[in-house]
């Protein structure tokens, strides 16, 4: 006589645990690689928050020093255009500050737009903050496309 403690499963048993976790994974998966893409997208708004917030800092920091050339923030000069910051790597940059590899800068020309792209995305292109320095009558632009994240 057998210990019917010692049988182990049976084959119906493991049927329906594999069963069960398969259609777990079925509805898991999406969900995750619908985080990834709300999790770069939140990277993307969440700089372009920091763009506009550095560059109001700047403006700020320029007018009560009474310098509109150039300020310094954290230590790094940031070069002024019309009040606020410029674009090429001595200015915007300067004054964001972002120091991890989520992001790679292309700076533009003096007065000519900055575009941050989002490492990882799967069209990086299309997951971008841009920053259009400021004219003489307006106030600088920052962008945010995120249909590639």
């Amino acid at each position: 006589m057998t210990d019917l403690k010692t049988r182990g499963f049976t084959l119906i048993e493991l049927v329906v645990v594999i069963t069960i976790l398969g259609i777990l994974a079925a509805f898991a998966i999406p969900k995750f690689i619908a985080l990834d893409t709300q999790a770069r997208t939140a990277t993307v708004n969440a700089l372009a928050g920091t763009v506009k917030s550095a560059a109001a800092l700047a403006r700020s920091l320029g007018m009560a020093t009474g310098n509109p050339a150039s300020v310094t923030m954290e230590g790094s000069a940031v070069a002024m255009l019309n009040n606020y910051p410029d674009s090429p790597l001595g200015g915007i940059p300067n004054a964001v500050n972002v120091s991890n590899s989520d992001f790679t800068y292309a700076p533009g020309a003096s007065g000519a737009a900055g575009v941050w792209t989002r490492v990882g995305a799967p069209t990086p292109a299309s997951c971008i903050v841009t920053y259009t320095p400021a004219t003489a009558v307006l106030p600088p632009t920052v962008a945010v496309t995120t249909g590639g994240c």
